[in-house]
């Protein structure tokens, strides 16, 4: 394993495909939920909403895992275990609108993908993962 995602693999991370990511409950056991992803080069980033179960689980515990599988061929995927360095607002909204781009083509994520009331009713964070095993496997 290393600690850098391969150029063979990032468009897995890049997106747009669906990522599973896992975090641990404060009780140890995992909670895994499925995300838009993309990176800075540096960091995979993942976008949230503040105070969900993720959010609550990377504060108690910033390690988490991120499985991503080519939806094209099974047997091509990575894995990264990494820490959460960061958890930060600023960017956030922009940030979910540009994955709104990515993976569904919206305009935005606000009025598109989610109702327009939720933008004036939560605060999107962004979770910046720094990569600390990597695994890949196919292509």
């Amino acid at each position: 394993m290393t600690s850098t995602i391969p150029d063979s693999h990032r468009d897995l991370i890049d997106g747009p495909v669906l990522v599973t990511f896992t975090t641990i409950m404060p009780d140890g056991q995992p909670q895994s939920t499925i995300v838009w992803c993309n990176s800075d080069q540096q960091h995979v980033l993942v976008n949230s909403v503040a105070g969900r179960r993720k959010h609550k689980n990377i504060q108690h515990d910033p390690r988490v895992t991120l499985l991503a599988l080519d939806p094209n061929d099974a047997y091509r995927w990575i894995e990264i275990r990494g820490v959460v360095d960061e958890i930060t607002e600023k960017g956030g909204v922009d940030h979910i609108d540009e994955l709104a781009r990515l993976y569904e083509g919206a305009p935005s994520f606000f009025g598109h993908i989610a109702e327009a009331e939720r933008a004036n009713a939560e605060t999107r964070i962004i979770f910046k993962i720094r990569p600390v095993k990597v695994q890949a496997a196919g292509g």
